[in-house]
């Protein structure tokens, strides 16, 4: 019995965590398509662009390195560090509903 509930709490620990990721992943996703339409990105450039943004959020734990990332690509752009983070609220919302 006590065997059963561990790994159905296991189960759903991983479940979970998968489920954060997707959600995490899409937000990144929605947010790489915003700064590369500020940009001026081509579709292809964006793709690209999504896979750097996945990679930046790797670095370390949290959002920082992802908007650390973004503020570094748009900073020709004098686009304000609120909106960048105002965005990524918004996305992750988004993403929210989504998955």
């Amino acid at each position: 019995m006590l065997e059963d509930r561990k790994k159905s709490f296991e189960k759903k620990f991983a479940t979970d965590q998968e489920k954060e990721f997707k959600i995490s992943a899409k937000r990144n996703k929605l947010l790489a398509n915003w700064a590369g339409t500020i940009l001026g990105f081509t579709e292809d450039q964006k793709k690209n662009y999504v896979t750097e943004i996945i990679k930046a959020d790797f670095k370390e734990a949290g959002d920082n390195d992802v908007f650390l990332k973004i503020k570094e690509d748009l900073k020709s752009k004098n686009i304000q560090d609120s909106e960048i983070k105002k965005k990524m609220s918004e996305f992750l919302e988004e993403a929210k509903k989504e998955i």
